[in-house]
């Protein structure tokens, strides 16, 4: 049962997901098109189409923290104007999220940055996590 429940979430996410990327060129002739096609084809994409519901589908990464360890993190991009706005976080009551409130607690009073955090990453730590991140292997400066 648990499958059919995750086929129906995917499916309804991505019709939101694909409503959202065709919403900004609804006037585009193959966008108009295609929406056509499936509706005449699926009743249950004209339904979920009719919802209006919009969604981009994010992405997990796990990064390794020198301090606690790995964290899975999920990844969302949202554009914001002429910028990229990437924003990582744990699922509510995960093991990140404990991780995270933990080096929340180990940060001292002022704003400081503990050592851990001043002393960035480097080597294959820096590879193994933006190639979790995009698949693309290491970025260069």
């Amino acid at each position: 049962m648990e499958e059919v429940r995750t086929w129906e979430a995917a499916v309804v996410d991505s019709v939101a997901a694909f409503r959202r990327s065709v919403d900004d060129i609804v006037t585009d002739q193959r966008s108009v098109e295609l929406v056509g096609e499936l509706s005449m084809a699926s009743n249950r994409f004209r339904t979920l189409w009719a919802r209006h519901d919009i969604k981009a589908l994010g992405y997990t990464s796990t990064v390794n923290h020198p301090v606690v360890g790995g964290l899975h993190l999920n990844r969302e991009k949202l554009s914001v104007g002429d910028l990229l706005l990437v924003l990582y976080y744990p699922d509510q009551d995960s093991d990140a999220a404990e991780k995270l409130q933990l080096l929340t607690s180990l940060a001292p009073a002022g704003g400081q940055q503990p050592a851990a955090a001043i002393d960035p990453p480097t080597g294959r730590d820096v590879d193994t996590c933006h190639r979790s991140q995009d698949r693309r292997g290491p970025r260069r400066p």
